[in-house]
């Protein structure tokens, strides 16, 4: 994700009720039907696209999927530059031009909830990765289609490290803070800076730091029990044993920083560019980087995940697990579609769970890592590849998509205070506390 204008949320979701009460009277009837002979006739679906770097690609699609069936003809629309999907969606809802289906991030479900189609009788529902549709499930019913499984880490040029290690770097040797400062030292004794940190509210707030919360258990309830706690603030994170675990390691990573003199100059271009050329060994960032990285690579494609260690026990949780889940969801408009056009974007999500061409553009052309068991695919990207890996080896730990909305802007703004040594640990700790307090 890239950072993106903000709205008011609480304006936005005004319009939003007010705009669906009065197009709400709508008597559409979902259908099930999903075989291949196609609907009585033709009809014309549109889908809102949210994540921009696949958009070629999803028009792509559409031909394709209209080839196997020609009677549905299938619109990629596209949310505009610097516009977040949630405002975009309750744009058009207002408008009553709302599409057929809607790519979300899987924080903002929850928000259409009900004016969304019921989608829990789809056979994709069965093939689903494990956890994969936890939060789009309301009532025992799923109102989501997971598109995209994104991760996010440590990522490593195994080139580097190769040199650094003097033979061939194995991932699994770093599953401690020491192990990876050793190896920070390695890489700087090679000739190389050891890592860049990218300074932007987003990477710091929505992905750093969420490390420190989804990494208190193995169990979701637990991780869900202490956001609880957090909101109602009762939690002490300066004795916070996975927190301060978290923030040991990103003291180390700030103290072999290539831009540690500047640390909150470098902008998010820096990063593929420098570890692409090999200049740095590791950069912490997620799967959506490598278009860019691949423009500058220098490794022959051997790049990979390490996870974000939180202590010095090998044991412990978080110490051998990368951060993933799914990041982007279709909801099928339920107020304005007719029933032929819910049963058409029903045949195009299983268009690309089951079929060949459908798989192909997922995997091979948007190069997306799917939520599904029965996708056997590998994606040809290193850093998918990477995260599939790790998902085969039950070494995920879930990403926390549905924080609060301004959580990023608001805690990153503190941990980019952190990073520049503008504030100690015990006010970042302060900072957090006070934000969630804050959260209704």
């Amino acid at each position: 994700m890239k950072g993106f204008k903000k709205v008011s949320l609480t304006a936005l979701t005004l319009i939003l009720s007010a705009s669906l009460s009065a197009c709400g009277s709508s008597d559409s009837k979902s259908t099930t039907s999903s075989d291949k002979s196609g609907t009585d006739k033709s009809v014309k679906i549109t889908l809102l696209n949210s994540k921009g770097e696949i958009q070629t690609q999803l028009e792509d699609a559409a031909k394709s999927f209209h080839e196997a069936y020609p009677d549905i003809t299938l619109e990629i629309q596209q949310v505009p530059s610097g516009t977040s999907p949630f405002e975009r969606a309750s744009t058009l809802y207002a408008s009553g031009n709302q599409p057929t289906m809607i790519m979300l991030d899987t924080g903002d479900v929850a928000k259409f909830k009900d004016h969304i189609l019921d989608l829990s009788d789809a056979k994709w529902n069965g093939d689903a990765i494990d956890s994969a549709l936890d939060l789009t499930t309301f009532d025992g019913k799923n109102y989501a289609f997971p598109l995209a499984v994104e991760g996010y880490g440590l990522i490593y040029n195994k080139a580097v490290l190769d040199k650094a290690v003097g033979g061939n770097f194995d991932p699994a040797s770093i599953n401690t803070t020491s192990s990876l400062e050793e190896l920070f030292k390695k890489i700087e004794a090679s000739g190389k800076k050891a890592l860049t940190i990218s300074p932007m509210d987003w990477s710091l707030g929505a992905h750093y730091l969420p490390l420190a919360y989804g990494g208190q258990s193995k169990d979701s309830t637990e991780v869900a029990g202490f956001i609880s706690s957090l909101r109602g603030g009762t939690v002490d994170l300066s004795s916070n044993k996975v927190f301060n675990g978290l923030m040991d390691t990103f003291d180390v990573m700030m103290k072999y920083n290539m831009d540690q003199a500047s640390p909150l100059s470098p902008t998010y271009e820096k990063g593929p560019e420098v570890l692409g050329k090999g200049e740095v060994g590791i950069w912490f960032m997620g799967n959506w980087a490598w278009p860019q990285i691949s423009g500058f690579d220098t490794a022959d494609k051997q790049y990979g995940f390490l996870p974000v260690p939180v202590s010095n026990n090998p044991d412990d949780y978080g110490n051998t697990q990368i951060s993933a889940a799914v990041s982007k969801r279709i909801v099928v408009d339920k107020e304005k579609t007719t029933p032929e056009q819910q049963a058409a974007a029903k045949k195009f999500f299983d268009w690309i769970v089951y079929e060949q061409a459908g798989q192909d553009f997922l995997v091979n052309k948007a190069n997306i890592v799917p939520a599904f068991k029965n996708i056997t695919m590998e994606t040809p990207d290193p850093l998918g590849k990477s995260i599939q890996a790790y998902l085969a080896a039950g070494k995920v730990e879930p990403s926390l998509s549905d924080l609060p909305a301004d959580h990023w802007t608001k805690v990153g703004a503190s941990m980019q205070k952190y990073l520049s040594k503008a504030g100690d640990r015990a006010t970042l700790a302060k900072e957090i506390q006070d934000y969630w307090k804050t959260v209704k």
